[in-house]
């Protein structure tokens, strides 16, 4: 039997490999909405980097399958841009590689676990995962090479998370942003920092990147940089006048002109954005911890009361 979900997900294009440089490649999975993110690899000398793997275990194979028909050299290293599932559930696919990471990437992977979002997303077949965090951290920044080319993994949260890093490649002026940018998609924050994410923008456009891999969406330049901020610009100003005004994260988000924004993808994310720009007007810490059941239920309110879209 055929369901809606399978109706829908058969609509998606299929997965794209771009070679965004010599030797460096992006996995593309559209339309980039929730569980669809980016991935992507370089190919060393000797052998393969990989940033990310994918939310389930179907994908994270179709992915691994489509790094093969490029190189069958090994995967010596995968980087973890952040610890949502959707850049970390396959990790346990890559057995034999380093698994590099923000020391609190790892210790988020390990406290969330693999079911902590089951009850946002349903519909998901997940496969048999296991948790596999990454074994090797640092907390500003790290540098590896391929050849002469550096790769510098550097810090940029909270923003997205609380461990939000990229891997800029200065010599080809190349950025993996992970889900610090989205691209026509709606972001979200609400683990991380409104705020936060201000300030990782303005660190984002001083690296000078000309081709950008985003978490979710197609292979962009820096201009996306510019929607995404004025969306959480937006974000900030909403909140300030909702919360003037006492009303919920809910109510603000149902009462909200998201204007050229409502064309992107998973708007229904503005309430969990909206719990965090609250957080931050109540003057709580960028990234502390907020009521996940909560901002989920507004989340599906917002959406009819149906489960988020996701065709992962």
């Amino acid at each position: 039997m055929t369901t809606v979900r399978d109706q829908h997900a058969s609509q998606l294009p299929p997965p794209t490999l771009e070679e965004v440089s010599p030797d460096i490649y992006a996995y593309v999975q559209l339309d980039g909405s929730w569980g669809l993110n980016n991935t992507g690899f370089i190919k060393a000398l000797d052998g393969l980097i990989l940033i990310d793997t994918c939310f389930t275990e179907a994908r994270t194979k179709a992915y691994l399958e489509a790094v093969r028909r490029v190189s069958s050299l090994p995967m010596k290293t995968l980087i973890n841009t952040h610890h949502h599932g959707d850049h970390t559930h396959g990790n346990y696919l890559v057995s034999e590689a380093a698994i590099i990471g923000h020391e609190l990437c790892r210790q988020t992977v390990i406290e969330t676990g693999l079911q902590a979002l089951h009850p946002l997303f349903p519909n998901v077949d997940w496969g048999d995962l296991e948790l596999a965090p990454p074994f090797v951290t640092f907390n500003d920044r790290m540098d590896l090479y391929s050849g002469d080319m550096k790769i510098e993994l550097i810090f940029m949260g909270p923003a997205h998370t609380t461990n939000d890093i990229v891997a800029w490649l200065p010599d080809r002026k190349l950025l993996f942003a992970g889900d610090l940018l989205f691209n026509q998609g709606t972001p979200f924050v609400a683990m991380g920092s409104v705020s936060g994410s201000l300030q990782a923008l303005k660190r984002l456009r001083d690296l000078g990147a000309e081709t950008i891999v985003p978490g979710h969406g197609s292979v962009c330049g820096p201009e996306v940089m510019d929607d995404v901020e004025a969306y959480l610009t937006f974000i900030q100003e909403t909140a300030r006048q909702a919360f003037e005004a006492g009303l919920s994260p809910l109510e603000a988000s149902r009462q909200a002109d998201l204007g050229r924004f409502s064309e992107w993808h998973d708007s229904e994310r503005i309430a969990g954005n909206l719990h965090r720009a609250y957080s931050e007007l109540r003057w709580e810490s960028a990234g502390t911890v907020l009521d996940l059941a909560s901002m989920v239920a507004d989340m599906v309110s917002l959406n009819g009361g149906r489960p988020v879209r996701c065709l992962a």
